[in-house]
């Protein structure tokens, strides 16, 4: 669904600023699937008191997944499960061992479902009503987001929003690399080409951020907001392709077999864990 709006990039980033839990309910209003999954898991959300019964559930796990910005993980069913059931705090778990934010916070908000998939206590994450709401919100955020960058008028403003809701004091390089659209930002004001950049490898990536990266950019909510400016103001003269998302599977040729994450590692999910063949 495509957003309407005769506001500039940096007026419409500032406006939605205001309220975008508002802007995104509005635009969720307006796009079927996403009111449809919303509706669909605000529905069910009571009844899902294990991991198994959620990764069973499409469209609650969906939304779920894309409130943490990890839609594109969902058929990845190892990986999700690791992250539903193992202890974040455990050394050994995926998401520690990862050092992927958005996997972290994913894991430690599902942290009462213990490794044999059922609710590790006797309260289910879902039976709080306010924790339902929370998850809807941020899936109708990432939603409108979505869209926005989507659509070359608006393009940048979705990454901004982003960018501006999740960025944090004290977040590391490696963090910031972890997560695709923080990364796309930061490179961006840099001055680095995204498309170039993303063909140099892992190490050359970071000793290159590690150049500009100020910490200082980021020591209040007030300097992120600037910076997140910044981006904005760099497209306004230096505009970036729009391109349909691919996924991560299309790019090394996967038909999706099995687990299709693993798939890439040239491993299997059946009879293996995920930490044991991705992390050694």
């Amino acid at each position: 669904m495509s957003v309407i709006t005769g506001l500039s990039p940096v007026a419409l980033y500032e406006q939605d600023l205001k309220d975008e839990a508002k802007s995104a309910s509005d635009y969720a209003k307006t796009d079927a699937t996403v009111s449809n999954y919303t509706s669909s898991f605000e529905a069910d959300a009571v009844t899902i008191t294990s991991a198994s019964a959620l990764m069973k559930n499409y469209k609650a796990l969906s939304v779920v997944l894309g409130a943490y910005g990890l839609g594109s993980i969902q058929n990845s069913t190892a990986l999700v499960k690791d992250l539903l059931t193992q202890d974040p705090k455990a050394a050994t778990s995926v998401s520690a061992k990862s050092g992927n934010a958005a996997w972290t916070a994913f894991a430690k908000a599902f942290a009462a479902f213990n490794t044999s998939g059922t609710s590790a206590s006797t309260t289910s994450p879902f039976a709080d009503q306010s924790t339902v709401d929370s998850i809807v919100t941020k899936y109708e955020e990432k939603s409108y987001e979505t869209g926005l960058e989507a659509q070359r008028s608006t393009s940048g403003v979705g990454n901004a929003l982003y960018f501006t809701r999740t960025m944090t004091t004290g977040m590391t390089v490696d963090q910031i690399m972890s997560d695709a659209t923080l990364l796309k930002v930061v490179e961006t004001v840099s001055g680095y080409n995204p498309m170039q950049f993303g063909l140099l490898d892992y190490d050359e990536q970071k000793r290159l951020i590690e150049k500009t990266y100020q910490p200082s950019d980021f020591s209040s909510q007030a300097n992120i907001q600037k910076y997140a400016e910044r981006y904005l103001a760099i497209l306004q003269f230096n505009p970036q392709t729009i391109t349909q998302p691919s996924t991560i599977l299309s790019l090394y040729g996967s038909d999706g077999s099995n687990d299709p994450t693993l798939s890439l590692f040239g491993i299997t999910s059946s009879g293996t864990s995920l930490v044991a063949s991705l992390f050694g």
